[in-house]
């Protein structure tokens, strides 16, 4: 995890210059936001390292949260199938 931090850092104080270069483009803002996206990427995947998560009296596997579908989630007039 280290080295792919440094590696990140690495990479924006590359893409500095090149975003002074090339000023205030869709694609410089873009580099720059992707260079962020992969911090957080890490930072998540760093997250889910520490094995599991506790609430309460329970404890989770972090991919228990990572599925995207909550069933008990409905609306006024909708049910689920």
């Amino acid at each position: 995890m280290a080295a792919a931090r440094r590696a990140v850092d690495a990479l924006e104080q590359a893409c500095g210059p090149l975003a002074r270069h090339f000023g205030d483009t869709v694609d410089s803002r873009r580099l720059k936001v992707d260079v962020a996206r992969l911090r957080d990427d890490l930072n998540l995947l760093c997250g889910s390292a520490r094995g599991v998560e506790v609430f309460g009296d329970r404890t989770y596997a972090p991919v228990t949260w990572d599925d995207g579908y909550d069933g008990e989630v409905s609306a006024p007039g909708r049910t689920l199938r």
